[in-house]
């Protein structure tokens, strides 16, 4: 069996997945019905087109990177129809389990949705397969990664998708501190737990322009050293270099169109964020012939600065009623399945860099 990147991520979508069908996870109820009693309701009297698209590409990755996975690993067999079925099986799942939700409604039309996304991407991965074309991508992996690269590609694939939710600052992954606590002190407030809360000291003051560049810089040049430390050949990172800038610039453009609308594309990208673009682009030409050990130890340091100036700042009002839209609006379910990449992202990459430079320490040792 050999190790495939598809298969980690197969479970990150089933896991996103699982939190965007039961978002919001309280009041459950027993409601006097069956959980199946859905697949016979009348069908809905009212859908909208982001519906339908949601609920098919939210399984349609799921049935791609099952069947990829079955394949990459060597198992034969109907792989397309048994990813399809697991696939359906997962939704028919998450649908009976929101009967118990009041703020959840079990859709048999959700359930034909999912289904038809995951055969499609089920489909899609069998015919690519056919093709050859799967075959080449691991020959291009080959090429390009070195052999244990699986869990950087995990985050380097993982990286556009967890920006399409707002952030404060652009490129400014991981900004949960200030949430944080307010979740924890509204959790054990008034329990036996409740002199355990950390209190701050200070009062959080908005990020300075320079500071603001700063992490713009920092977002940038962190997914290129993480990159870097997997891609083989100098050449190879600055073709990889300058498609975290295209990715950094279109997906922080996608998401303000998502959230302002489309006239307010481009308004993100002040004189902070174009000259943190710039200086992060330096940044990131001046590692690109650096070892990929040295490149493990800066991705560290540069996670952990842009973590500290990132959680010393408020979000602003502005930011919060924005990111409300999205919790309470029409992105509820879209939301579940990228808020969590993009506060958990910074803080896997973390653990791989500490990861890396340990086991790079060990060989060094032996």
């Amino acid at each position: 069996m050999r190790k495939t990147s598809a298969w980690p991520l197969a479970q990150l979508c089933v896991a996103l997945i699982v939190y965007a069908s039961l978002y919001p996870f309280d009041q459950w109820r027993d409601q006097g019905i069956a959980p199946w009693a859905f697949l016979t309701a009348p069908w809905p009297k009212y859908w909208t087109w982001f519906d339908v698209l949601s609920n098919v590409l939210g399984y349609a990755p799921l049935g791609f990177l099952l069947t990829l996975s079955a394949m990459r690993m060597g198992w034969s067999g109907r792989v397309v129809l048994g990813s399809a079925l697991a696939c359906a099986m997962l939704s028919l799942t998450m649908e009976s389990l929101q009967s118990y939700l009041p703020a959840r409604v079990p859709s048999l039309t959700d359930f034909l949705l999912n289904t038809l996304g995951a055969w499609v991407g089920a489909f899609l991965a069998g015919g690519l397969e056919r093709l050859g074309l799967i075959n080449r991508w691991s020959q291009f992996r080959a090429r390009w990664f070195v052999r244990d690269a699986h869990t950087a590609l995990v985050l380097m694939a993982v990286w556009p998708a967890a920006l399409l939710f707002p952030v404060s600052v652009p490129l400014g992954l991981g900004q949960i501190w200030e949430r944080l606590e307010d979740t924890l002190t509204n959790l054990f407030d008034g329990s036996m737990f409740e002199d355990w809360i950390p209190l701050r000291s200070f009062e959080l003051e908005p990020l300075l322009p320079g500071a603001q560049l700063l992490c713009v810089a920092l977002g940038l040049l962190i997914p290129c050293l993480l990159g870097y430390v997997v891609i083989r050949q100098y050449g190879q990172r600055l073709v990889y270099l300058f498609l975290i800038v295209f990715l950094g610039l279109s997906v922080s453009a996608l998401s303000a169109v998502l959230s302002y609308g489309p006239t307010h594309a481009w308004t993100w990208l002040g004189l902070p964020e174009m000259l943190g673009f710039g200086f992060g682009l330096l940044m990131a030409l001046l590692f690109v012939p650096v070892s990929h050990r040295t490149c493990s130890a800066f991705l560290l340091l540069a996670l952990v600065l842009q973590q500290s100036l990132l959680n010393q700042a408020p979000e602003s009002a502005y930011f919060t009623q924005t990111v409300q839209t999205w919790e309470q609006g029409q992105f509820i379910r879209f939301h579940g399945l990228i808020q969590w990449l993009g506060w958990v992202w910074p803080y896997m990459a973390l653990l791989f860099a500490v990861a890396r430079l340990s086991r790079d320490g060990s060989q060094v040792r032996s």
